[in-house]
């Protein structure tokens, strides 16, 4: 997930408490979708599909900060 800022999220996970959180929700998310989509974890594609914009959204608020402390 963005290759092109790989030194400032290290140096975020670091620094900012709230991005770590963030951060760290996104792969939990997406490990969990994925283990839902493998059905390793039993789930209704409705909850998937609500698990997948949950992640988006955390996608673009990670994003922003990334363009913010980029700047």
């Amino acid at each position: 997930m963005f290759p092109e800022y790989r030194d400032l999220i290290t140096r975020l996970k670091t620094e900012d408490a709230h991005f770590t959180r963030l951060f760290d929700k996104h792969n939990d998310l997406d490990q969990r979708i994925k283990n839902m989509e493998a059905r390793i974890e039993p789930a209704s594609h409705e909850e998937i599909e609500t698990l997948k914009k949950e992640k988006l959204h955390l996608k673009d608020e990670l994003y922003t900060i990334l363009r913010t402390a980029a700047a």
